[in-house]
């Protein structure tokens, strides 16, 4: 699957598409350069699936919490960017997270390559020369 963000304008929409297409899947790693639009993309999606609260990136958390209004989905958004080590990760017990069925979506999957399940959906985020966006991912 491919969708084209042309501009802001155009992000509802692609959230939409994206959550049309992601299937029974519940675990996507969002891979991009700094500034591509990982946060941006996935509070759209986060909205899209009706939560209502703030969302923020979770650079400093590691993890946030949030919750479908709508459907009473739970979603974990991640970002490891700050991630030295892998015993961080085994800290916090991404385990009962990536296993738990609820909704993850994770910044920076490339620092944790090796902790990823194998049903995890790669999402490729990329910046072009017109500042529009290509999200790519197999759905």
């Amino acid at each position: 699957m491919e969708i084209t963000i042309r501009s802001l304008d155009d992000i509802r929409q692609a959230a939409g598409a994206f959550i049309a297409h992601r299937g029974d899947n519940t675990l996507f790693a969002f891979y991009g350069k700094m500034g591509a639009g990982k946060t941006t993309f996935i509070k759209a999606v986060c909205e899209a699936l009706g939560v209502t609260e703030t969302v923020t990136s979770p650079t400093f958390a590691i993890v946030n919490e949030y919750r479908s209004e709508r459907s009473g989905e739970l979603i974990y958004h991640f970002d490891f960017y700050r991630i030295k080590k892998l015993e961080e990760v085994y800290d916090m017990g991404y385990e009962d997270y990536f296993y738990s069925g609820a909704l993850c979506f994770i910044e920076w999957p490339e620092l944790i390559e090796e902790l990823l399940p194998d049903n995890a959906v790669s999402v490729f985020i990329e910046e072009k020369e017109d500042g529009s966006r290509v999200i790519r991912f197999n759905d």
